[in-house]
């Protein structure tokens, strides 16, 4: 099993302590192959080095190799919108894990779709425990 974690990047980093937390609780059920998302050295300027266009192909070959995605969703990002997208669309189990703040709602395009599990958390503790959850059941069904 392999997973692929989605958090912001160029949307604002000020939620990278919090998919540290969820990657490294995930990489003790399995490999999390995008946990340079996690990493305080990445800003939101992105990657240093790799082109737009190479980091797309590189993002999508591991979406491809991924068993599941779990994405972090409280920062609204395009890019994880686009992950989630095609996840979705090639059949992968998602979860999407979201911080009720005040002033801050989900979009209906995630938390109205049937195909994946959201879910609401409050503490970093619950959401390494709702991602854990979440493959362990994975996990469990292959």
């Amino acid at each position: 099993m392999k997973i692929y974690f989605a958090g912001s990047i160029r949307a604002g980093r000020e939620d990278q302590e919090v998919y540290q937390a969820i990657i490294r609780g995930l990489q003790e059920l399995a490999p999390v192959l995008t946990e340079h998302v996690g990493s305080p050295e990445l800003t939101d300027s992105g990657d240093d080095g790799p082109s737009d266009d190479e980091i797309y192909r590189r993002d999508m070959g591991w979406l491809d190799e991924a068993d599941m995605v779990v994405a972090e969703v409280t920062v609204p990002s395009l890019g994880v919108g686009y992950e989630i997208g095609r996840a979705e669309m090639l059949g992968k189990p998602v979860i999407c894990l979201f911080r009720e703040e005040p002033g801050r709602r989900l979009s209906a395009m995630i938390s109205g779709n049937p195909v994946m599990a959201v879910k609401n958390y409050e503490t970093v503790g619950e959401a390494v425990a709702l991602a854990t959850g979440f493959v362990r059941e994975r996990i469990g069904t292959v």
